[in-house]
């Protein structure tokens, strides 16, 4: 327990250096010597928790929006878990927009692609299974894949302000398409396989 809490201190320690850097210069100009120096700690040591800068700035956001966001039950806590990815959004415009400009778009979208594929699945199989119905693995995985691309491609465009909307219209919009569109389709797919619609309602109070 001692040793985890040690390597979860050095990691963090790491990740908030990662960050002051990216106030200072181009996240494509930042060196491993650059983080350890700020950090105080040697290359070893760095490389002991990850390959290299890029693994880094992925464990942080993974910590720091992704297992948060995995930590809410978005079927029951919609409106809360939108709002802490937007606030986080919000928050590290400047570091998510620096790391953008260094990998690229598609970079990037993968980059949250693979983060949130698994929680959207989960949204969605809790959603299932409140229904009571069954629309089949292939037509999950599909929603699945579909409702991802959009969330990172969405993201995206948000930490680069490209997208029309204020942040409120933002946030409720979200929140409709996860509170009716996946349950909804969830159901007439499953009334289409069995011949006998069974429609669902929005599932979330």
């Amino acid at each position: 327990m001692q040793y985890d809490a040690a390597t979860e201190k050095r990691k963090r320690a790491l990740a908030e250096s990662l960050k002051r850097i990216m106030w200072e210069k181009p996240f494509s100009k930042i060196t491993i010597n650059d983080i350890v120096g700020d950090c105080g700690v040697n290359r070893k040591t760095f490389y002991y928790h990850f390959e290299d800068i890029y693994a880094l700035l992925k464990w942080m956001l993974e910590q720091e929006a992704v297992e948060v966001v995995k930590s809410f039950d978005l079927l029951m806590n919609t409106e809360d878990a939108v709002t802490f990815v937007i606030d986080y959004v919000d928050t590290n415009r400047h570091i998510l927009a620096c790391a953008y400009d260094s990998i690229g778009r598609e970079e990037m979208r993968r980059f949250f692609y693979s983060d949130f594929i698994n929680v959207v699945s989960t949204v969605i199989d809790r959603a299932e299974s409140a229904c009571g119905v069954e629309a089949g693995e292939g037509f999950k995985h599909f929603l699945a894949e579909f409702y991802t691309e959009a969330l990172a491609g969405n993201l995206i465009c948000m930490f680069r302000k490209e997208l029309p909307y204020d942040r409120e219209t933002i946030v409720n919009n979200l929140i409709l398409i996860l509170k009716t569109s996946i349950p909804n389709a969830l159901t007439a797919k499953a009334g289409e396989r069995s011949k006998s619609p069974n429609p669902c309602a929005s599932i979330i109070q």
